[in-house]
């Protein structure tokens, strides 16, 4: 049953990814990708990573992807996507594609001995829960990290505010 629910959150990712690179519509691309990290969410309950799994649905979906569609609503991104955007730049494209993937080649080529399997996670402790283990190793060994980022979110949102107030 494990495997089948892999291959259909799997599939909503790819599905969702294609989808979101290939619609026209800024609308309809961030709708795409909200199916694509739908998909994300159902692998993270598939490793039994509950955490994440609320952060991706919480955070992600709920939070980031409402922020994108206010975003393309107000900036009208439809007017700018109907302009000619390549001007006939396909051959260069496709050349620095094909570099691009005679380096990746010859890279896995070159490296294949590196590429090793994982060993097999050892049995976690059933008493302690995957949220507590993650806060543990969050406050205690990634504290200063956790609260850079934490002081940078801050920043970001009083220059947004004094930016805002600007213009009104």
């Amino acid at each position: 049953m494990d495997t089948a629910f892999f291959y259909f959150f799997a599939l909503l990712v790819l599905g969702g990814a294609i989808l979101t690179i290939t619609r026209r519509s800024a609308i309809h691309s961030a709708i795409c990708l909200i199916i694509s990290l739908i998909g994300v969410a159902g692998l993270y309950l598939l490793q039994r990573a509950e955490f994440l799994f609320a952060v991706q649905i919480i955070l992600y979906i709920g939070g980031i992807m409402v922020l994108f569609l206010f975003v393309i609503m107000l900036v009208n991104l439809d007017e700018q996507a109907r302009e000619r955007q390549f001007h006939g730049q396909w051959w260069i494209a496709l050349a620095c594609v094909a570099v691009v993937s005679a380096q990746v080649f010859y890279f896995l080529r070159k490296g294949a001995a590196a590429f090793q399997l994982a060993k097999p996670v050892e049995a976690l402790d059933p008493s302690r829960g995957n949220t507590e283990m993650i806060a543990d190793v969050l406050f205690s060994e990634y504290l200063l990290p956790f609260e850079i980022a934490s002081l940078l979110l801050l920043v970001a949102v009083v220059g947004s505010v004094v930016m805002a107030k600007k213009r009104i």
